[in-house]
């Protein structure tokens, strides 16, 4: 398989976790009961937004991530934001949902998260191959 080819079988997660996204937003209001506890939606915002990260992140080159780590994770995380904003303002359109800001919050949340959590991943296996290495 040729890299191109490679680069675009990379950026299926992804696709495939914005799909998941679109199509749950699409739900009138009454077709997502959750649960009546504080803050669960906030919840799985961060959470579908903080997979949407991962696999962002999985789609980047290894090249990228290892030459530009800050760049790659503000890409993933501006990223992740316009896809919010695009999902708020789709779930504008939708009866019984609603465009929230805090929606968008914890969507950013989730993303930085999961970007945060891949850099100190990282930096620990740099560390852990240094110290292997002797330096």
């Amino acid at each position: 398989m040729d890299g191109k080819a490679a680069a675009a079988l990379r950026m299926v997660p992804a696709i495939f976790t914005m799909g998941t996204i679109f199509y749950l937003s699409h739900q009138t209001g009454d077709r997502l009961p959750l649960p009546a506890l504080p803050g669960l939606d906030k919840l799985a915002h961060l959470a579908a937004y903080g997979l949407l990260a991962a696999t962002v992140l999985f789609a980047v080159s290894a090249r990228q991530k290892s030459t530009r780590p800050l760049r790659v994770i503000i890409l993933t995380v501006c990223f992740c934001l316009l896809y919010g904003i695009s999902d708020e303002f789709h779930q504008s359109f939708i009866p019984g949902r609603t465009a929230s800001v805090f929606d968008l919050m914890a969507d950013g949340g989730g993303a930085v998260v999961v970007c945060g959590l891949w850099r100190k991943w990282r930096l620990r296996i740099a560390s852990s191959t240094a110290f292997l290495q002797g330096h």
